[in-house]
C-alpha cells in the first residue's frame, strides 16, 4: 500500500478549510486540467458523513470512473473518504485540520492500493505516487486559495461599519 502525506499551511480559520476541503465544487476547480466532473450521488455543495459522489475524470490517459462515500465526519477537524468503486484495489483519504499560531495547518493522508499485485506495486513506485502527490498538490493550492479568499472577505466585511448583522 502507497501512502503519501502532505501538509498545507491556510491563513485562515479552521472551519472555513474544512468546509472547502469537503466542498464538490471546489474539488472540481482543482481537476478541471482532467475534466473530472461530478456525475452522480452528491454533485454539489458540501459533502458530509454518509453521503457519496460519483467522480468522471481523464486521469494518466484514460476516462476513469471513481465513487467514494465520507466514512468518518468530525466538524471541523477531520473527514475521511474511502473508494466504494473504481480503478484503485483501495482507497482512503484522511482529511485533519489543525489551529497552530496564526494558520490552520491541513493534513492530508492519502493511501491507496493499486490492483494487480506486484505489477500494481511497480506501477506506484515507477509513477502513480508521483501522480497521484502532484494531483493532490494541485487540490491544495486551490484549497488554500479558496480558503484564504474567502477569510479575507469574511474579516473585510466584519470590518465594514456599513455592514449590518
Amino acid at each position: 500500500m502507497a501512502i503519501i502525506i502532505l501538509e498545507t499551511r491556510i491563513q485562515a480559520p479552521m472551519e472555513i478549510c474544512f468546509d472547502v476541503s469537503r466542498d464538490i465544487d471546489v474539488h472540481i476547480e482543482s481537476t478541471k486540467h482532467a475534466g473530472e466532473r461530478a456525475i452522480a450521488g452528491k454533485t454539489s455543495g458540501l459533502i458530509g458523513l454518509g453521503e457519496s459522489v460519483t467522480w468522471r475524470a481523464k486521469h494518466l490517459g484514460f476516462w476513469q470512473t471513481l465513487s467514494s462515500k465520507i466514512t468518518v465526519f468530525s466538524y471541523p477537524t477531520y473527514f475521511a473518504d474511502e473508494m466504494t468503486q473504481g480503478a484503485f484495489a483501495s482507497f482512503k483519504h484522511e482529511h485533519i485540520f489543525e489551529v497552530k499560531e496564526n494558520y490552520t495547518l491541513m493534513t492530508d493522508v492519502f493511501q491507496f492500493e493499486s490492483p494487480l499485485g506486484v505489477l500494481g506495486k511497480l506501477v506506484n513506485t515507477l509513477f502513480l505516487t508521483a501522480y497521484m502527490r502532484n494531483l493532490l498538490l494541485l487540490r491544495n493550492d486551490v484549497i488554500k486559495k479558496e480558503a484564504e479568499h474567502l477569510a479575507q472577505k469574511k474579516l473585510k466585511h466584519a470590518c465594514d461599519p456599513a455592514s449590518n448583522f
